[in-house]
């Protein structure tokens, strides 16, 4: 049985959601219009830079529309005006109103980076690694007008890699929401979806990470701080001090060693071994102010002083 192509309105804003609409622009369905948050300044220059959402839907042609807000009449007929079938929703960021999420003929779904009602919110990706799960995964929800409140339609889950960072973790979610996105599409066509309700009592939520988050408590524990430091990279990046410079840590590994928390243990081209509340980890990567980040192997050609055993990180 042949399915029809349905109309479809795209919403969202960042990588993640561009590699679910580059799978939506390779299938059967047509998308009528695209949407995304406004341009932003970025770089040193401060230039307006479209979001990568936006790239796409222009090199193929497809409208794009860039409300600071849909709750106002213009925007609702403007979005209605695109007569869609339904409108798909990856981090864009904007809230939908109901008169937003009752215009498609089959509502609005939304990908979401977890398995809900597990990490509703803004950063699921991170709060997964940062709380120790053993895996994380996709949501395929119908939205209503709660957060991440909607009824899921499909799930897939995937397992978190003891070393993986949120950025390579990023990577493989957003190439599984574009295919359980397309899954759930069929589904629905072929009248064959199953809605389940999440059960609210067991939601977590993913709040918005902070910088100020970033710094190092050498007196946690070494797989609390490697779990931040996987967390955290590509975005703020962990962050610690050695004699008044801020060294930012990219990669880092479990250690067995032990000694006073921040105090760094052994040093050579393997990595730096420093002391945590109990065990140690091993910084494999790190930044130095005005720098880029090295391995350390690639560190200690000039620094090696600075990485001494013995020397102290700021608590």
């Amino acid at each position: 049985m042949n399915l029809p192509a349905l109309k479809i309105i795209f919403a969202g804003t960042p990588e993640f959601a561009a590699v679910a609409l580059e799978a939506l622009i390779d299938s059967p369905h047509q998308i009528v219009a695209v949407y995304t948050q406004p341009d932003r300044p970025a770089g040193r220059g401060r230039q307006l830079k479209p979001s990568a959402v936006k790239a796409l839907a222009q090199q193929h042609g497809i409208p794009v529309e860039q409300p600071v807000s849909l709750r106002t009449t213009a925007a609702a007929d403007t979005l209605a005006s695109y007569q869609a079938d339904l409108m798909v929703v990856a981090a864009y960021g904007l809230i939908l109103p109901k008169t937003i999420l009752t215009t498609p003929k089959l509502g609005c779904l939304n990908i979401h980076a977890s398995l809900l009602p597990r990490w509703r919110g803004a950063a699921p990706i991170q709060r997964a690694i940062l709380a120790g799960d053993a895996q994380t995964g996709i949501t395929i929800m119908q939205m209503d007008e709660g957060l991440d409140t909607g009824a899921m339609l499909l799930k897939q889950s995937l397992p978190i890699d003891a070393a993986i960072n949120a950025g390579e973790l990023h990577d493989q979610l957003a190439k599984l929401g574009a295919s359980a996105l397309l899954e759930t599409i069929e589904l629905i066509q072929r009248q064959r979806v199953h809605a389940e309700q999440q059960d609210n009592n067991q939601a977590t939520y993913a709040k918005k990470l902070e910088k100020e988050a970033a710094w190092i408590n050498w007196t946690q524990r070494a797989g609390e701080i490697d779990r931040q430091i996987r967390a955290f990279n590509p975005w703020p990046i962990a962050q610690t001090k050695l004699d008044g410079q801020i060294i930012r840590v990219w990669q880092a590994g479990l250690s067995a060693a032990s000694g006073p928390g921040g105090a760094i243990l052994h040093t050579d081209k393997t990595g730096i071994v420093v002391a945590c509340g109990s065990d140690a980890i091993r910084i494999l990567r790190c930044q130095l102010p005005g720098g880029k980040p090295l391995s350390v192997a690639e560190l200690l050609n000039g620094h090696a002083a600075l990485f001494a055993p013995g020397k102290q990180f700021e608590l």
